[in-house]
């Protein structure tokens, strides 16, 4: 499926506006200035995701999204392996690098995955007049390619498009890079594609 320029716009605003409320979320939690932006955003054939991501030790918090749309697909946060550590120590307030990735790690990027997911989804809901709400969120530790590919082979609905969130998140001490990847099933891509343009064009989304 392809996405119209008016659509591809109100798709950047979207995720302009789901960022911004998650930045805040964050920002307040951590007590610190947290930022975070879309640069660019790509919608790719599933079967090559894995090329958008390095084949590296990589973590994961992975959503089902549900709602309106169950079973509509999934919303995973991706931190490469470093990233992943500068958020846990944010978290924790801790400056140690050097250590493996820990129970308490895990603990502290699920977390946070629970606070960006949820507000992301929260604004795009109020923003294109559906209910999306994450599920309970599950951790995986893997190589990003492994680690993806395992996903699809488990996913029960037709998903042939994936969403390419490329999100920045910043802070005045750490510098973090991450992503947010949305696998959507057909109809659910459909529908939100005419409730964009409907956006765009100053119309109420049905």
């Amino acid at each position: 499926m392809e996405f119209t320029a008016v659509q591809m716009d109100a798709l950047q605003e979207l995720a302009n506006i789901g960022s911004a409320h998650s930045a805040t979320t964050l920002s307040q939690m951590l007590n610190t200035n947290i930022g975070m932006s879309v640069p660019k955003i790509n919608i790719i054939d599933i079967s090559k995701v894995g090329d958008f991501l390095t084949d590296e030790l990589t973590t994961m918090v992975v959503f089902e999204i549900q709602g309106d749309i169950p079973h509509g697909g999934f919303l995973i946060l991706h931190f490469p392996r470093d990233s992943a550590k500068r958020t846990a120590n944010i978290m924790q307030g801790t400056s140690e690098f050097d250590h493996p990735f820990s129970v308490m790690d895990q603990s502290a990027i699920l977390e946070v995955g629970n606070i960006m997911i949820s507000s992301f989804l929260s604004a795009v809901s109020d923003l294109i007049g559906m209910g999306l709400l994450p599920s309970p969120p599950v951790l995986v530790v893997d190589m990003a390619h492994a680690a993806i590919t395992s996903l699809v082979a488990q996913m029960t609905v037709e998903v042939d498009d994936v969403i390419l969130f490329r999100v920045k998140l910043t802070s005045d001490e750490h510098k973090i890079a991450g992503n947010i990847l949305i696998f959507l099933e057909v109809n659910t891509l459909q529908q939100i594609a005419l409730k964009l343009e409907a956006m765009m064009k100053g119309e109420t989304p049905a």
